[in-house]
């Protein structure tokens, strides 16, 4: 164990304190490093070329806005002990320990039933068993089992420091700045009363900048249209890829990504077996886009061409409607895309993809934001906002996406 302070440069945050012992012995384990090889926003390089960085890099981001949150925090009188703090410091270090290469997208194909939250828990309690208890307080800060529930809306609530990290950051690496937001100020402005996060009311036009970034971020660049074309084609590859395994055809892959094609693990099997997890444990982006390579020349002619289309970018064309496809839309197009690329309709069904996401930017029944004012009255920012949009951010928007191979 080391006691040495570490600093690191951060391009959004500027120096990024590290104190050492066992928060600098996280940051070094090998499972959290396993972060700097998994890009944060998975595909969205395809339309952000910038968007290069990493869930290490957003993991010492949070954790930097945790140290000014407790700092904050401890200003106004609020107690939290050292033990406290190295708690949910450590919580915000491992929130996402559990993602795997292009996260949501494994969760939906070679992993099925199980979220990364979840893999984030067994993670972190196998880390606790080699801490010897370390991880206890940080554990059931992360799991809301702790007293003082302020310290888990801190990693996971409305105003948490990942929120606060992942907007900025993802703001700065695509160069979207309307999706910038104060975080130092918002920061500056948080309190507790009653066990509870408060905003003082100084700070209301800086939550109505947030969540209005928010939802621009969200529809502007995490759901942007090109970006779900490429992730359906990614899901549609390794689910090719899984069928093709079960029929006994030999596919190149890594030890690890092969553990996964070629057994089925669901929720289950994920916790009754300690094998899936070293096998999570040693996936990365690496794992995929070497597979996608090689498949890419593969004999079927399924795999290969959603394969070589995602190494080329050659992405499927995309409609985005408010109302669900019809049938003989998808028929229709599963007909000309047999014929186009010369394969049976069973297969050609791997080669379109229709979705509907659906989107709020605010919910106050799932963790209202609430602001305080100098009399000490607390109102939700729905009532506290003058702006009309507070409304419309808690209304729930769906879309319907549409995505197939282009036709010749």
């Amino acid at each position: 164990m080391t006691n040495e302070r570490k600093i690191v440069n951060d391009p959004v945050f500027g120096f990024i304190n590290i104190p050492g012992g066992l928060l600098y012995n996280i940051i070094s384990h090998p499972l959290l490093y396993r972060l700097t090889r998994i890009k944060q926003m998975g595909l969205s390089s395809v339309v952000y070329p910038g968007a290069q960085h990493t869930r290490f890099q957003h993991s010492l981001g949070a954790f930097h806005l945790m140290s000014e949150a407790i700092a904050q925090l401890r200003s106004k009188g609020n107690e939290i002990t050292q033990e406290e703090s190295d708690g949910v410091l450590a919580a915000i270090l491992l929130h996402d320990i559990g993602h795997g290469p292009f996260s949501h997208v494994l969760e939906d194909t070679i992993v099925k039933g199980i979220s990364h939250e979840e893999i984030s828990l067994l993670f972190m309690e196998k880390m606790n068993k080699e801490m010897n208890g370390q991880l206890d307080l940080a554990i059931s800060i992360f799991k809301d089992e702790y007293h003082k529930k302020f310290l888990h809306q801190l990693v996971s609530g409305q105003l948490d420091m990942d929120r606060l990290d992942y907007l900025r950051r993802d703001s700065f690496y695509t160069g979207v700045i309307e999706g910038n937001i104060g975080s130092a100020r918002i920061i500056k402005m948080l309190d507790i009363k009653d066990d509870h996060l408060v905003v003082e009311s100084k700070g209301i036009y800086s939550i109505e900048n947030f969540l209005t970034a928010r939802r621009l971020m969200y529809w502007q660049v995490y759901l942007h249209k090109t970006s779900v074309a490429y992730e359906q084609m990614l899901i549609n590859s390794l689910l090719r890829a899984k069928e093709l395994a079960s029929k006994g055809i030999e596919l190149f892959a890594s030890p690890a990504l092969r553990f996964f094609l070629y057994n089925n693990i669901d929720s289950k099997e994920f916790y009754r077996n300690s094998t899936c997890l070293e096998n999570f444990g040693q996936l990365d982006d690496n794992d995929i886009w070497t597979a996608l390579k090689v498949w890419s020349n593969h004999s079927d002619k399924v795999l290969s061409t959603l394969s070589h289309g995602l190494i080329n970018r050659n992405i499927f064309k995309v409609e985005i409607s408010s109302d669900p496809v019809s049938e003989e839309r998808m028929e229709s197009l599963v007909d000309k895309i047999s014929q186009s690329v010369q394969i049976n309709k069973e297969e050609a069904v791997y080669l379109i993809s229709t979705s509907s996401i659906e989107k709020n930017m605010y919910d106050p029944a799932d963790d209202s934001i609430d602001i305080i004012y100098k009399d000490g009255t607390i109102k939700n920012i729905a009532e506290a906002s003058d702006m009309l949009n507070i409304s419309l951010l808690s209304k729930k928007v769906k879309k319907y996406y549409l995505c197939y191979q282009r036709l010749a």
